[in-house]
């Protein structure tokens, strides 16, 4: 009789080169037991040869080992994959014959879509999240089984769960169908899960209801989807929670309701907003910014027309290449005509219009234009994402010996806007062109190699930090894309500078050099205020509505205490207005609250219009000439002269700097 062969071994080597010894079929929770008690309590599941893998899943073969802890970047996503397992135990014990579809992780959070007769309530789900922390609460085991496909179609829809059914009859042939047990409960999943329950932890809540339609197909069926979001522990949710209150109470299209800056019309069309007078001012002092800021940077204004015959946008290779992201043509006298997505032809045939020298250069010619842009009505966001935009747009021609200082100057620009802004958080993508993919974008190697030399040149020059982004490139030329965080920290692209090689062979963009002879340019595409309506959505959940007063649609309020003063406050009201500020529309913005509320009511709804500085006058103030001045944080100034409260609001206009609050 032959002596029963031993067990064969597996060697599994650890992130730190150590190489250990175990029986086939170790665990990977037995490998972190035999390492030490405290790895063995924080490992949430292990990393086999680069795969993720359940700590009770055997291992057959020599590997390489990571076990992971809450304290690795992949945490977030696995407690939010047995999060959302939870979340369909918990919906299938109180609401039993509802059928679970597909559950992932997401950007902070999780979700699970349901099928279910009777639709779930935001009442519900208190009474889902606590049966969550039930089920958490029994650290119930999880295990993992791997089944024929015949057997698993067989089983889920003898459930009732044909949602199940159909998701395994699709899964690629090669694919193991797994199901994973928490206690009774199971579910077809790819895994990996927590050896318990319990690794979940408490810091998760349930956040929203959507509708939302299977394998999102508007002609499948509708499903009822369940939000939530989970963390590695209460601190980080409470974090998180706090920055959801932020972000309602910033977002922009709720002030803009609220504060009467825009309004949408389905009369006018989506994506197409109409600006209200409160957020005219805005949108005109911007302007008046730029205005101020470009002329000191030698640009020049130039206006073009909103439409234009399709040859212009084929001589531009725009519609060869951005026909997508373009309104349909409108027919006018058997032509084809183009609402236009942007501005750049209009400006190279007004440089080509006359003759320049080599001493002109640079040439900046900027313009406040309205664009139009075809955008999916899915994509469309308030402000943010638009139809209709007016951008802060200009084209710089100069030789290519300045290209690279007038792309430095380009990034100065941006900056200055920034810190008057008390913008810090800021980076620059560098947009490259996908070698892979070359026939998205002209096809002129040397040039596109010599492009992106001077702007990375540029970029490291300036300072500024910034990141390279592969394959998202204009056709024409590399961009640079400066991002921006908002105080809540939601990022956006908000402006975005070009370096064109291809306009000069287009419209044949020439100067007369020192020589005597035509010598090709480089055209510097730049806006660094981006459009009037993304930035001023970002500038209102940067500032939360509460704008500095030189923005501010509205900068003082005069709250008279009696019919008796209403004289004195007609003439407060007309010594601010006759104050002119330099940099502004006229003089300064101020009305009056004449309606018989009680002052504190007055007050209270001055405050929640955000504007900046309410002035209370009573027969006091009007036989001494003052004002009393509050902030619309609640603080009281006291009573000041009223030429010297002006000179106070004049200096914070002109100065463009916030209120002391």
């Amino acid at each position: 009789m032959s002596a029963p062969q031993p067990a064969p071994n597996v060697t599994v080597t650890l992130p730190d080169g150590k190489a250990m010894t175990f029986a086939a079929g170790v665990t990977p929770a037995e490998i972190a037991a035999s390492i030490g008690p405290g790895l063995t309590k924080a490992a949430l599941v292990a990393e086999v040869d680069g795969k993720q893998w359940d700590l009770f899943r055997p291992l057959e073969r020599d590997a390489r080992l990571r076990i992971i802890t809450k304290k690795d970047p992949e945490a977030l996503e696995l407690i939010r994959h047995d999060a959302a397992h939870v979340l369909a135990m918990a919906v299938q014990d109180l609401y039993p014959g509802t059928q679970v579809t597909i559950g992932p992780a997401i950007e902070d959070g999780f979700y699970y879509d349901f099928a279910r007769e009777q639709p779930f309530t935001p009442e519900d789900l208190p009474k889902i999240e606590a049966k969550m922390h039930e089920i958490v609460k029994a650290d119930l085991p999880t295990r993992r089984e791997v089944w024929p496909r015949d057997r698993a179609i067989a089983h889920f829809q003898q459930m009732g769960e044909q949602y199940k059914a159909e998701i395994i009859r699709d899964l690629p042939p090669s694919e193991d169908v797994s199901l994973y047990w928490h206690g009774a409960w199971h579910d077809l999943c790819r895994g990996p899960h927590f050896a318990s329950t319990g690794k979940i932890g408490d810091a998760f809540k349930l956040t929203k209801i959507a509708g939302a339609y299977w394998r999102g197909d508007a002609k499948n069926a509708q499903l009822q989807r369940i939000y939530g979001t989970a963390w590695r522990d209460r601190k980080e949710l409470d974090a998180y929670l706090h920055k959801l209150e932020e972000q309602e109470k910033r977002d922009h299209r709720k002030l803009g309701r609220e504060l009467e800056l825009f309004t949408f019309s389905p009369d006018v069309g989506a994506g197409l907003p109409l600006w209200m007078p409160n957020g005219m001012v805005i949108r005109q002092e911007l302007e008046f910014l730029a205005l101020q800021e470009e002329r000191r940077d030698g640009y020049r204004r130039v206006a073009t027309p909103h439409i234009t015959k399709e040859a212009l946008f084929y001589r531009s290779r725009h519609l060869p290449y951005y026909r997508d992201d373009m309104y349909a043509p409108l027919d006018i006298d058997g032509e084809n005509y183009y609402l236009r997505p942007m501005n750049c032809p209009f400006h190279h045939l007004v440089y080509g219009s006359t003759r320049h020298s080599y001493r002109e250069l640079p040439i900046r010619l900027a313009e406040y234009a309205q664009d139009y842009r075809y955008e999916a009505s899915g994509g469309l966001s308030g402000l943010m994402r638009v139809r209709g935009f007016c951008q802060n747009d200009a084209h710089i021609y100069c030789r290519y010996d300045q290209a690279k200082d007038e792309f430095i100057r380009v990034m100065q620009l941006h900056a200055r806007y920034y810190e008057l802004m008390g913008i810090e958080d800021y980076y620059m993508r560098f947009a490259l062109p996908d070698l892979d993919k070359l026939e998205k974008y002209v096809d002129q190697p040397e040039k596109w190699l010599e492009a992106m030399r001077i702007i990375k040149q540029a970029m490291e020059e300036s300072g500024y930090p910034y990141v390279e982004a592969k394959g998202e490139a204009a056709f024409y030329g590399p961009k640079v894309d400066f991002m921006i965080k908002s105080a809540i920290g939601t990022e956006y692209a908000i402006s975005t500078n070009q370096l064109d090689f291809l306009a000069t062979q287009t419209f044949d963009l020439k100067y007369i050099g020192e020589d005597g002879a035509e010598h090709p340019l480089y055209v510097i595409h730049r806006a660094p205020l981006g459009s009037h309506e993304r930035f001023t959505a970002f500038l209102i959940e940067h500032y939360a509505g509460a704008f500095p007063v030189w923005l501010a649609p509205v900068q003082a309020r005069i709250v008279p205490i009696s019919e008796k003063v209403n004289e004195y406050a007609q003439h407060v009201m007309d010594a601010l207005f006759a104050a002119p500020v330099v940099n502004g529309t006229a003089g300064l913005r101020v009305d009056i609250d004449t309606s018989a509320e009680r002052m504190q009511k007055k007050i209270r709804d001055a405050q929640l219009k955000k504007i900046p500085y309410m002035l209370v006058v009573g027969e006091r103030e009007a036989a001494e000439g003052k004002v009393a001045v509050r902030l619309r944080s609640g603080k009281d100034l006291g009573a000041m002269p009223l030429d010297a409260f002006i000179a106070r609001i004049k200096g914070e206009a002109e100065g463009r700097k916030d209120v002391g609050e």
